[in-house]
């Protein structure tokens, strides 16, 4: 059979491709903005003829039907970083989340911890050599594909074709649906004052020539306004969105004085609009590699000056970061941030950033605090722990001692909540 032919005999729709998919089984579902939505809703539906199916995923985006009340018994949904669409089944019986670092994600496929039977995936059409690309996630994707019986793809012709560790052969594919739909994108949210401040104090730390992880959202957006008198800034990320494409263009972000992959952006997947979509598509500039190679510690210290901005929900005086949930309530997961701080830790120049407002809930609860919240998670250790930014300046903790470090952290936690922080941290001997 010709390759054309093998190819067209493995095209079917979705519903019937669903018929692979038996009870017991457990599925993997590609994540981020390539989540395969026709599949989802065709699995869905061919859950509540099932029970006991597994459903292995990270952060998919959109509608999750299967998330509802009435699949309880027909799935059960394992987490291993959590989204607003499956939040409240993984906070009940109906779902589970497994507290991992994003690197070795792909290790819990490939060692059989984690055995996969169907994968649910999202790529492009086939080129000439009968390669598909990834294309806007290829994260841990290829290590289910690499470990799945069943693999189900979405073949998109406006899925963007992108370089790297990021291809998987059309022989792989059990079954092909083919559609000619838009990526979903992701609009970039509105920059508050509080963005811009906590974006300059990183700035500042920024150095040239240095190579920069940051994610989605107001404070990477507002770092990289900041950037702009920068010089010759490298990317090595586990994500970038739209503004990295922006300083691409002015020739901020070259990555001429990058020490690994020099000219090169390297990343696992995107988040954004069109706008970075297009960006990527078929350019050498970008390469995409799998999650055990991007968020390697052991591979992220050789890019010197590395700086890595990570997000959390709230720290405590001592150091400890929280970044992963709002006391025992499962808010997403690890994710990459301890890789990247422990990499960008161990880099020649390389500094580890923790930022987040001081406040939240309208400024009524300070985000610095005494103690984490009971039962709730120490994603990042006080010893990992080097810079905290808030929109009131830097704690520099790294080689502190706890007083020192819990004077530094009143200092740039909210006016409002500053005495009172002093004098709960006296009450304990922390001062």
């Amino acid at each position: 059979m010709s390759r054309l032919n093998l190819y067209r005999s493995k095209i079917t729709t979705a519903e019937e491709a669903m018929e692979l998919v038996n009870s017991g089984n457990n599925v993997y579902i590609h994540p981020g903005v390539a989540t395969p939505f026709a599949l989802i809703d065709a699995f869905s539906k061919r859950l509540l003829q099932l029970e006991n199916v597994k459903i292995t995923q990270i952060l998919t985006l959109g509608d999750a039907p299967y998330s509802a009340p009435e699949y309880e018994g027909h799935c059960f949904i394992n987490s291993l970083f959590t989204g607003p669409n499956v939040r409240k089944a993984v906070n009940t019986n109906r779902g589970d989340w497994t507290p991992i670092f994003l690197s070795e994600i792909p290790l819990l496929f490939k060692n059989g911890i984690e055995k996969l039977d169907v994968a649910l995936i999202h790529l492009t059409p086939p080129d000439e050599h009968g390669f598909c690309s990834f294309g806007v996630g290829v994260e841990t994707t290829m290590a289910a594909c690499q470990s799945a019986k069943i693999i189900i793809a979405l073949v998109n012709r406006q899925m963007p074709r992108v370089h790297g560790d990021n291809f998987i052969h059309f022989s792989k594919l059990t079954r092909v649906i083919e559609i000619d739909e838009p990526i979903l994108e992701l609009p970039r949210i509105e920059l508050t004052e509080r963005h811009m401040a906590i974006g300059q104090h990183i700035a500042n730390l920024i150095e040239d020539g240095s190579t920069l992880q940051m994610g989605i959202g107001g404070i990477p957006d507002a770092t990289l306004h900041f950037l702009k008198e920068k010089n010759d800034l490298g990317i090595h990320t586990e994500m970038f969105s739209d503004g990295v494409v922006e300083l691409t263009e002015m020739g901020i972000i070259n990555g001429e004085k990058k020490t690994l992959h020099p000219g090169k952006i390297i990343s696992s997947f995107v988040l954004g609009t069109q706008y970075v979509y297009d960006f990527i598509k078929d350019n050498p500039f970008i390469e995409f590699h799998p999650s055990d190679y991007v968020n390697d510690p052991f591979i992220i210290q050789k890019n010197d000056k590395m700086v890595a901005i990570n997000s959390a929900i709230e720290v405590d005086l001592t150091g400890q970061v929280c970044a992963d949930s709002m006391g025992r309530f499962n808010y997403s997961g690890i994710g990459g941030q301890v890789d990247f701080l422990r990499g960008a830790a161990r880099s020649k120049g390389g500094k580890p950033i923790i930022a987040l407002p001081s406040t939240a809930m309208q400024n009524s609860m300070s985000r610095i605090v005494l103690d984490l919240k009971q039962g709730a998670g120490v994603t990042t250790s006080r010893g990992d722990v080097h810079y905290i930014v808030t929109e009131y300046g830097v704690a520099q903790l790294y080689g502190k001692g706890i007083s020192a470090r819990a004077k530094a952290l009143i200092n740039i936690a909210h006016p409002n909540f500053r005495d009172e922080l002093e004098a709960k941290a006296k009450e304990v001997g922390l001062l």
